[in-house]
């Protein structure tokens, strides 16, 4: 077989199980060229691992003149035998004896620099996952969102695909965005009333907030399910932990309590860091290095270490007994801050921990009501370095106590009538809890902001592509 004609080899297997004298095939792009005394260097890249495979054409060579064209940021394709390598970092390197310039980039090709600001990244966000560190951002990003598929998969719960187009606000916070076909620009000129049984669905809609009442449809005849999918929140905030789109990962289990739920998230988070650590150990070492020192020990403590219980009235008790000059004051029925998160986490108990029973004004209409009257079985995971990273709960299953919330909430009662159904057709206990993947991956890459682990951000005024 010609080396023209050779399938195409990917540089992470090249570069871990290339032995020299194997005839090899690479496509991808320049991240250097370098000329030193009759010789051309170029580091290749072709996103499947962080380091790049070196080839090293001779000005002898009958693909020298293509090297020498092959600016940062071009393409091709080049063929060759491996070498060993006379350099330092990596075991063999690639001498082309065919070599395809797909195409020169021109010298304004913007990621000339070996390190670029994460601001400056963020305005060519169609460019910088060529960069090392939004490379190795998108590896993990897929190599977590396999590991939660499989997580889930191999204990058999089954997938939803939850709607995002919803008429329930899961949340009750009001902070929807709105899905309608009406003629806005004419009703403003018309000053008229919106008549939403004029609209599409015939009733207000918007983008999903939450997956989670969906999830309780199937949990309630599959027993165990999860969606993983996109979520929206329109909410006006520019903060480095808000987005107006995100992706929020939310299991739902039947025949389940709080212990229940807190054994799964215990399980799941282990679980999904380990296998990415493994997976991504290249790209975990150079968020360790470049952009969060300590971060593969604060991962291993997080694996190692078994999870505290606490519930939040013994939370708001140690805060108080702290001495520390919070931000936010601490009070029995306010919620906790990250700042108080991550005291607990990080300086009292030292690992991660739940806090569980809520007071019942400050959770979700769905919590399961506590005997006390006065707090919900809600659960919050905090892990040091972060404050929470899980939230859920168990849910109310009894009928008649979740329609005096709902009542006490003023919630429309004809519009959750489903929702009811499922309490007085074969109810059962069950719980669950939803993460933030955007946050979780945050949280295992060290990256500051929400925007920089997510490929195309979606915030106030920014929207692209």
């Amino acid at each position: 077989m010609a080396e023209r004609d050779l399938p195409r080899g990917r540089i992470v297997d090249i570069l871990a199980r290339g032995e020299p004298g194997t005839a090899v095939r690479v496509e991808g792009w320049v991240r250097t060229r370098r000329d030193s005394k009759g010789v051309t260097f170029l580091e290749l890249n072709d996103g499947s691992c962080l380091a790049n495979l070196q080839a090293v054409v001779d000005a002898a060579s009958p693909v020298a003149s293509a090297a020498a064209a092959a600016s940062t940021g071009s393409s091709l394709v080049a063929s060759g035998r491996l070498v060993a390598s006379q350099g330092q970092g990596q075991r063999v390197e690639l001498v082309p004896a065919a070599l395809t310039l797909l195409q020169a980039a021109p010298p304004d090709y913007p990621l000339q620099k070996k390190r670029h600001s994460f601001e400056f990244l963020r305005s060519i966000a169609h460019l910088r996952v060529r960069s090392n560190t939004f490379g190795a951002v998108a590896r993990v990003r897929n190599a977590l969102f396999y590991a939660t598929h499989r997580f889930f998969q191999e204990r058999g719960f089954i997938f939803l695909q939850a709607p995002i187009i919803t008429a329930s606000d899961a949340e009750g916070a009001g902070e929807m965005f709105r899905v309608t076909t009406l003629d806005l620009e004419r009703l403003a000129r018309e000053a008229g009333a919106l008549d939403w049984h004029a609209d599409f669905f015939g009733r207000k809609a918007g983008l999903t907030v939450s997956g989670q009442l969906e999830a309780e449809v199937y949990a309630l005849a599959f027993h165990d399910t999860y969606t993983f999918g996109p979520t929206f929140r329109a909410e006006n905030s520019n903060t480095t932990r808000h987005a107006a789109e995100f992706w929020m990962i939310e299991p739902e289990i039947a025949f389940a309590d709080l212990a229940d739920n807190r054994a799964l998230a215990e399980a799941f988070i282990k679980t999904v860091i380990g296998q990415t650590r493994e997976t991504c150990a290249e790209d975990y070492a150079f968020f360790e290095q470049r952009i969060e020192p300590g971060l593969l020990a604060k991962l291993d403590g997080l694996l190692n270490a078994p999870f505290e219980t606490i519930t939040y009235s013994e939370a708001i008790g140690l805060l108080e007994a702290a001495g520390e000059p919070f931000e936010f004051p601490v009070a029995w029925g306010h919620d906790l801050q990250s700042e108080h998160e991550r005291y607990l986490a990080e300086k009292k108990i030292g690992r991660p921990v739940f806090v569980i029973d809520y007071p019942k004004d400050i959770k979700a209409f769905y919590m399961r009501m506590n005997d006390d009257g006065r707090t919900v079985a809600a659960m919050d995971l905090l892990v040091p370095g972060l404050g929470e990273i899980i939230g859920g709960s168990q849910r109310e299953e009894r009928l008649e106590p979740l329609r005096a919330r709902m009542a006490a909430l003023r919630l429309p009662q004809e519009e959750y009538d489903w929702y009811l159904d499922l309490r007085r057709y074969g109810t059962v206990p069950h719980a669950g809890f939803g993460v933030g993947f955007e946050r979780l991956l945050m949280y295992v890459t060290g990256m500051q902001n929400i925007r920089d682990v997510i490929p195309f951000p979606r915030t106030p005024g920014h929207v692209e592509f």
